[in-house]
């Protein structure tokens, strides 16, 4: 199968492709390295098997950095995408360029001054930010989302998603669910460009410099509420550092020249000239019950046969109730 598609993306490409091997330890769309002839490319593809309904959209994320293109935000050049009818295999695929770039998987950045550690965490806020200010609109994203209070939307989704991977529904799970329902917070209207999955590892800095050069995996992007993303970012550190999930937990950040979580916000509010969110409990408790749902799917493609990575996938799936127990902590 793997010479069925070299030989099928030689055809499409115009090239020859001599290498292509699996990169990165993602477990949702399986990512790989194409060696053409001078250059780098990057493939990304639908993983095989049975999948949950609205995921591994691999066509929203070429959508997505087609139209992001042409902004401030920096996306890879995408080259070309190939629908699940056209696709040798049956899984829709897109390919982009190659970055050349670093990234980053420990949050303490060690081997790092303090100072560029700053800047490092300083330009992800800046990128952030930079999202959030795009118009859909104008960038032809208009219908990228649908109308109505995004956490609400969310919720449901995700707690769907959940029921639908979960062998057993844990309480904690099942408190936050319900909490999320009877304490939802009002639509104020704003709608900006969201991420989905903003974090240090998903972003791409330009080789001894810390100037980030590309933003990637925009498979969860969708039109919706900017503080979800800046929720989901913060809800990020304060994992542990020593955990499949590293964060930020029990380090102390300001010997390593780290921003607190308040500072982080206070410069992501002043870019974005808006007040300081209220309610920012419900924002976090939303980010961690995302983030468990999302790693019970994970967890039910290995359980299917279905993971790239089945060991690191069902250790994940370990995490689930870690976070829902953090999330309920916020709460009590």
């Amino acid at each position: 199968m793997m010479e069925d598609m070299r030989s099928f993306l030689q055809n499409l490409l115009g090239e020859p492709v001599t290498g292509m091997r699996r990169i990165g330890r993602g477990q949702s769309n399986p990512t790989y390295l194409l060696q053409c002839r001078g250059r780098k490319l990057v493939l990304r593809t639908k993983p095989p098997g049975k999948l949950l309904k609205s995921a591994h959209l691999v066509e929203r994320e070429y959508r997505v950095m087609q139209c992001l293109s042409a902004t401030e935000v920096p996306v890879p050049v995408p080259v070309v995408m190939v629908g699940d009818a056209d696709s040798p295999n049956g899984r829709a695929f897109y390919v982009m360029e190659f970055v050349d770039g670093d990234i980053h998987f420990d949050p303490c950045l060690p081997g790092m001054s303090a100072s560029a550690r700053g800047k490092t965490y300083d330009e992800m806020n800046r990128a952030l930010a930079m999202i959030h200010r795009v118009v859909p609109k104008a960038v032809g994203l208009a219908d990228f989302g649908k109308p109505g209070n995004y956490f609400e939307r969310q919720t449901d989704r995700w707690k769907r998603q959940y029921l639908a991977s979960c062998t057993e529904i844990a309480p904690d799970m099942e408190q936050l669910m319900a909490w999320l329902e009877d304490n939802m917070v009002a639509d104020d209207g704003e709608e900006a460009l969201v991420h989905g999955d903003f974090r240090l590892d998903n972003l791409v800095f330009r080789r001894g410099s810390g100037e980030l050069i590309a933003v990637l995996d925009w498979e969860l992007s969708t039109l919706g509420h900017p503080l979800a993303d800046l929720a989901y970012q913060c809800m990020q550190w304060q994992m542990p550092h020593d955990g499949a999930l590293r964060g930020l937990g029990g380090i102390a950040r300001d010997r390593l020249g780290l921003p607190d979580d308040d500072s982080y916000i206070d410069d992501y509010c002043r870019r974005r000239q808006i007040a300081r969110p209220r309610r920012w409990e419900f924002y976090l408790v939303f980010a961690f019950f995302r983030l468990a749902a999302i790693l019970e799917g994970v967890g039910r493609r290995a359980l299917d046969g279905n993971a790239a990575n089945p060991e690191l996938a069902l250790e994940y799936r370990g995490l689930v109730p870690q976070l829902a127990r953090r999330a309920v902590e916020i709460l009590e």
